[in-house]
C-alpha cells in the first residue's frame, strides 16, 4: 500500500513538473509571426516608430578592419518614404558620415536617386551593391503591409537570451531575417544575404528619451560573414526634425 501511494504521489509531482513546460510549449506554437512583430512595434514606439518622417543619430564607432580603430564622430541622418518594396533598396534618404582624428574617414549619402561619396556622384551599380549591404532593418517597420510575407521560424537565441525567429519577405521576395526578444519583444537582431556575404547586426543597450515613444538601440554591432567588423555606439537621437535636401548631396572636393 506504502508503495502504491509513493508511486501515485510520484506520478502527480511529475505531471504537475510537466504541466507548465507543455503549456509554454502549446504557447509558443500558438503564438503566429504577426502577433509577434505588432509587438515588436508596440515596443519599438508603436506608430510613431513604424512611420517616422525623420531620424537623427549621433555617436562614434569602433572599426575593426586594421584596428580596432575609434572614429571619435558617427552621425546619421535618415528621410523616410511612407512605403517600401524592397528590403535591401535605397529608398528615402540618407547620410552618414565617420571622422577620425578630426578628419572624414567616410561620408557616403543618397539624395533619393543618386549616391554620393567624397568623390562626387557615384555609378550606379556599385552604389547599388554598397547599400544592398546596409539597407535592411527598416523593413520591420514594412513588415505587416500590403505584399509582404512572414514565416515563423525555429527559435534562437542571441547573448543568451531566447528569441523568436521571423523572416519576413518583401513583395519582391527579399528575406529578411529578426530575432525578437521572448522576453519583452525587443528586435535584438538583423540580418539577410548581402554581396558581402551574410550579414547581421546585434542590437543592445537600448534607451528612450522624454518627448518620444520611442526605443533606440544605443549599441549595434555589425558582423559580415561572422567576423565584427565594427560596433557603431549611439548617444543621441532625434526624431522628425526638418532635414534640408542639400544634407544629402555631396560635391566632389
Amino acid at each position: 500500500m506504502k508503495t502504491t501511494l509513493a508511486c501515485l504521489t510520484s506520478l502527480i509531482f511529475l505531471c504537475n513538473c510537466a504541466s507548465p513546460k507543455k503549456k509554454r510549449e502549446k504557447e509558443n506554437k500558438a503564438i503566429s509571426a504577426k502577433y509577434i512583430i505588432k509587438k515588436a512595434h508596440e515596443k519599438a514606439g508603436g506608430a510613431f516608430w513604424r512611420r517616422p518622417h525623420s531620424l537623427t543619430l549621433k555617436g562614434h564607432g569602433v572599426f575593426y578592419y586594421d584596428g580596432p580603430v575609434i572614429h571619435e564622430k558617427h552621425n546619421m541622418w535618415r528621410v523616410f518614404e511612407n512605403t517600401k518594396e524592397n528590403a535591401h533598396t535605397a529608398n528615402g534618404k540618407v547620410r552618414i558620415e565617420s571622422f577620425k582624428n578630426g578628419n572624414p574617414a567616410f561620408i557616403i549619402t543618397f539624395d533619393g536617386k543618386n549616391t554620393y561619396d567624397l568623390t562626387g556622384k557615384q555609378e550606379q551599380s556599385s552604389a547599388d551593391k554598397n547599400w544592398a549591404s546596409n539597407f535592411g532593418f527598416g523593413v520591420i517597420r514594412h513588415a505587416l503591409d500590403q505584399g509582404y510575407q512572414l514565416e515563423l521560424m525555429p527559435d534562437d537565441t542571441i547573448s543568451n537570451k531566447p528569441v523568436h525567429h521571423i523572416k519576413v519577405i518583401d513583395p519582391n521576395k527579399g528575406e529578411t531575417f529578426f530575432g525578437i526578444a521572448k522576453e519583452d519583444y525587443k528586435i535584438l537582431k538583423v540580418a539577410f544575404q548581402t554581396p558581402k556575404g551574410w550579414h547581421h547586426r546585434i542590437y543592445s543597450d537600448f534607451f528612450k528619451k522624454e518627448k518620444y515613444s520611442w526605443l533606440q538601440s544605443g549599441k549595434v554591432s555589425l558582423f559580415y560573414n561572422n567576423k565584427l567588423t565594427n560596433e557603431i555606439f549611439w548617444d543621441d537621437f532625434e526624431v522628425n526634425e526638418t532635414l534640408p535636401d542639400s544634407l544629402f548631396i555631396l560635391t566632389k572636393k
